[in-house]
């Protein structure tokens, strides 16, 4: 599983609104009874469908599952929109590892499943 690691401090708002232009979504609120519950839900909803990505944010207790309303290159539309540079972003295979950079503090947002 592909997954895009966002380093460089961005408003959540901002990413989650510009992400939603282009897809449906679904979002799953949890705490801290219900986190890795509401995880495997994430996962089970990315492998129903290829196509799906989803968004871990640092300071939201959501997991967002996203579905491209048509075809959409993630990767090039967050570097047009935010001007990332190559430095801003990791990208990765481990899924645990990017939500983990999340809880650490060590990332701002984490998309999982990416293509």
């Amino acid at each position: 599983m592909k997954n895009l690691v966002i380093k460089k401090w961005i408003e959540p708002y901002i990413l989650l609104e510009t992400v939603k232009l282009y897809c449906d979504f679904s979002d799953l609120t949890f705490d801290g009874i219900n986190k890795l519950a509401q995880k495997e839900k994430m996962y089970s909803l990315l492998k129903e469908n290829g196509k799906s990505f989803a968004l871990y944010m640092k300071n939201v207790n959501k997991f967002y599952v996203f579905t491209p309303k048509e075809e959409f290159d993630l990767q090039s539309k967050l570097v047009e929109v935010f001007d990332f540079s190559s430095e801003d972003l990791q990208i990765g295979e481990d899924g645990e590892q990017a939500l983990s950079l999340i809880d650490m503090g060590k990332a701002e947002a984490s998309f999982l499943n990416i293509n």
